[in-house]
């Protein structure tokens, strides 16, 4: 294990390098349409590259709301594995959720690395840190159910423009994955090793290089490459990676050549395809990273597999289970035009004939919201 300012020295000139070759690529730029589709230069960019990064997508204001809503949500989470009660010894927001949505780290650590966690997509361990002295033994590091736990996540989750980049990357009848909030405190956030998020259709004869969907990630926060996501660009065509074998032909190294950090400002909105090799690092450095995720699949890469990753595998992901999770999309864009009445709404096709019956209210929250997680579809 490093010392932390070791690890941060040898961030540095990884970071160095990984900037230049990030500065090469390009692949950003704010969210541009032609005639109300996505911009084909950005669609052919996506799928050459398997990520983009979308520049000031989500205003000052929607960013100053999530923000204090995840900040609100963070001082209000247990204060570590097991426990119900906040730091101020109240009970803790959440935990009463049919899922569990706190995920916890130890500071500066690698938990998933070379497990069998996730079906085993981590295959190898990343570098871990010591951190102060002072440092709690856990930390906060992804808290699921945004849309349930936070109003601002349930808006957002209605963007219209990221609706409609889903919509071009996976088609009108596009469905949610999952959704989670990552947290990477400044001295105290774990890594994430390198991994593809999936796991079901490697071996399909229908694979392809979008088969398994794709994620966003709201940027709360300045993320330097210090902090933020990095990828591997191109890995979504290459099928399933041997991971293991590239760190091995790296010297051991968890720092890949060929890797460039997805560099953000506040408001910033990342895309990433699934099958693109991606990793985060301890967070040595003083960003605060807050990182609001949530990502989309083809219908029909979903529709009558088995539950993978979240789910058991008795779960079928039939089209009443695809429908009810699907719906709080439709939940999202009411919900979000109260608030923002300027915007256009986003139509979601599959189901416009039925947006009425998905109209903002306490009822729908109960009968729509509530523990919505439990039908996330995980591929």
């Amino acid at each position: 294990m490093l010392s932390a300012l070791a690890y941060t020295k040898r961030m540095e000139r990884y970071a160095r390098e990984g900037m230049a070759r990030a500065e090469r690529i390009g692949n950003r730029g704010p969210v541009r349409f032609d005639n109300g589709r996505l911009h084909p230069a950005i669609v052919d960019a996506y799928w050459q590259h398997g990520f983009y990064v979308f520049e000031n997508v989500l205003e000052q204001r929607e960013v100053d709301e999530l923000r204090l809503e995840v900040n609100d949500l963070l001082a209000h989470a247990p204060t570590g594995p097991g426990e119900t009660t906040d730091a101020e010894g109240a009970r803790a927001v959440g935990i009463d959720m049919k899922r569990y949505p706190y995920f916890f780290v130890k500071p500066l650590s690698d938990p998933v690395g070379a497990t069998s966690a996730s079906h085993g997509r981590h295959q190898s361990k990343m570098a871990e840190a010591a951190p102060a002295e002072n440092a709690p033994e856990h930390v906060v590091q992804i808290i699921a159910g945004m849309c349930e736990l936070i109003e601002s996540g349930l808006r957002v989750y209605g963007h219209p423009h990221l609706l409609a980049v889903a919509e071009a990357i996976n088609g009108a009848d596009f469905v949610p994955y999952n959704d989670a909030i990552f947290v990477k405190q400044p001295g105290l956030g774990g890594s994430v090793a390198w991994h593809q998020d999936g796991v079901t259709h490697w071996d399909s004869p229908d694979w392809d290089e979008g088969i398994h969907g794709f994620n966003f990630q709201v940027q709360l926060n300045r993320t330097s490459a210090m902090s933020c996501l990095w990828v591997v660009p191109g890995t979504h065509k290459l099928g399933r990676v041997d991971i293991a074998a590239m760190v091995e032909a790296n010297g051991g190294s968890d720092q890949l050549p060929d890797a460039i950090p997805l560099h953000c400002e506040p408001g910033d909105v990342t895309m990433v395809n699934r099958q693109t090799l991606h990793s985060s690092f301890a967070n040595t450095s003083d960003d605060f990273r807050v990182s609001v995720s949530w990502g989309f699949h083809r219908r029909k890469s979903v529709a009558g597999q088995h539950g993978h990753l979240m789910q058991p595998p008795d779960v079928v992901y039939d089209d009443d289970f695809i429908d009810r999770r699907a719906s709080v999309i439709q939940v999202a864009i009411d919900a979000r035009s109260h608030v923002y009445p300027d915007e256009t709404p986003f139509v979601y096709q599959p189901l416009k004939n039925e947006a009425d019956q998905y109209r903002w209210s306490p009822e729908i929250f109960d009968s729509v919201i509530r523990d919505y997680n439990t039908r996330d579809i995980a591929i």
